[in-house]
């Protein structure tokens, strides 16, 4: 499944890595996991990442983006992550390169790059490059690994969501053969402290329910105050889980870029909704930005019907 992929990675002394806006762990986890997993095993290379800051993930050993310029893309290999669509591509300067090539996990919306290896049947992007590394035989050092796993686990929802399989369980264990601290890595991802907690409780007293029982939180720009709107609509949007008899939940935020919206279910496929609205993701886990309250509103309208054709 790789070998086009490894082939232009041992072709290309320049290779730049891309991935998805406001990264998440998988993101990040399979932009720095992929960069040494090149440089541990083809030397000398120049491996560069790009893209907006890492946010709530600067804990992350090697986060840092680097600056590159457009002639750098000449003659160059940009490897495209965790991404389904164009528009969702933070830095679209990879197609000024020589060849572009694509990983990623999410449902296929259609090809965006030269070379493509596309799986929704994994958890994760970082389960994809933990395969790669492990059928290429590669050298694995611990920090690919701790990135790897990292996005494993969070894309994954700490081992489960439905896509977790024995494949999950078997390449989870592959990079744990590294030494990676488990214990150091959950404080990081889900240690909270007292603010933090009363803000989730705080939002959690936010929460609504349509007529067919689907969980949701609107929260205006002027709500926020000087709270981050992509943090808080990710970050909040699972306050909302495990509630009996709630199978989807949807976390509206204003923003300056319009109503971010996180889409989550534990039963329904809810990807098309987010599509239809213009955004993308996974069968149980999209996202979507609109361009205000009325047409997130009828998002929800959506997301209502399709709860309903289950109570039918």
């Amino acid at each position: 499944m790789f070998e086009e992929i490894r082939k232009l990675i041992e072709r290309y002394d320049t290779i730049i890595l891309h991935r998805h806006l406001k990264p998440d762990g998988d993101a990040l986890g399979s932009q720095i996991g992929l960069k040494h997993l090149i440089l541990d095993n083809y030397p000398g290379k120049q491996v560069y990442m790009v893209g907006d800051e890492a946010g709530r993930y600067a804990f992350m050993a090697d986060c840092a983006m680097d600056t590159v310029t457009d002639a750098q893309y000449a003659g160059a290999l940009a490897i495209l992550l965790d991404t389904s669509a164009p528009h969702l591509v933070s830095d679209t300067r990879y197609t000024l390169a020589e060849t572009t090539a694509r990983i990623d996990h999410h449902l296929f919306l259609g090809k965006m790059c030269d070379v493509e290896v596309i799986d929704s049947s994994f958890e994760s992007c970082c389960g994809l490059i933990a395969a790669f590394a492990q059928e290429s035989g590669y050298t694995l050092s611990p920090l690919a690994a701790r990135s790897l796993f990292t996005g494993m686990v969070t894309d994954s929802g700490r081992f489960r969501y439905d896509a977790v399989s024995a494949r999950t369980f078997q390449l989870a264990g592959y990079l744990m053969q590294q030494p990676i601290d488990t214990n150091a890595l959950y404080g990081s991802l889900y240690a909270m402290d007292y603010e933090q907690a009363r803000q989730r409780a705080h939002y959690m007293l936010k929460m609504q329910l349509t007529p067919h029982r689907v969980g949701y939180i609107y929260t205006a720009r002027d709500e926020l105050q000087e709270q981050d709107p992509a943090a808080i609509s990710r970050g909040m949007v699972n306050v909302m889980a495990d509630i009996a008899g709630v199978h989807i939940w949807v976390n509206f935020t204003e923003s300056d870029a319009g109503v971010l919206c996180e889409l989550r279910s534990d039963k329904f496929n809810i990807n098309p909704v987010a599509v239809a609205f213009g955004g993308g993701g996974h069968q149980k886990a999209s996202g979507a930005t609109v361009a205000d309250r009325e047409t997130a509103m009828r998002m929800l309208d959506a997301l209502d019907k399709l709860a309903a054709e289950d109570q039918a």
